[in-house]
């Protein structure tokens, strides 16, 4: 068994500026799922809080499965995209992660999102066979 971590802290008001610049309908599509804006569009008063803490949630995955990109290939030609995965939540609310993608080895992966005034940050393990 063997245990890799990813970890990822980003400022709400750079993803509010990113989501609300020139390009941002293009940010958004680019780095998001359907599901994944859906939810943080409905949060209203806290959506750039939950477009951060997602996006420092991708950040963290993409950490913590980057030895496994390269060596298997994963994704568009070795590379992963923002949407080989989306984080969505249970029916209690809490985030998980679903992959789009096959990753060999990979036994269980599990995220953690916390977010304040002005920052997101998200924790990712994976463990691997």
């Amino acid at each position: 068994m063997r245990v890799s971590c990813g970890t990822d802290i980003i400022e709400i008001e750079r993803i509010k500026k990113s989501v609300n610049g020139e390009t941002g309908e293009k940010f958004i599509s680019t780095v998001f799922t359907g599901k994944e804006i859906e939810y943080c569009e409905s949060k209203r008063n806290q959506k750039y809080q939950h477009y951060a803490g997602r996006f420092a949630g991708k950040e963290a995955i993409f950490k913590a499965l980057s030895e496994n990109i390269e060596k298997y290939k994963i994704g568009h030609g070795g590379n992963l995209a923002w949407h080989d995965f989306e984080i969505l939540n249970n029916k209690d609310g809490r985030p998980k992660i679903k992959l789009n993608c096959n990753i060999p080895e990979l036994e269980s992966i599990d995220i953690s999102i916390s977010h304040c005034k002005d920052y997101a940050i998200a924790n990712v393990v994976a463990i691997y066979k």
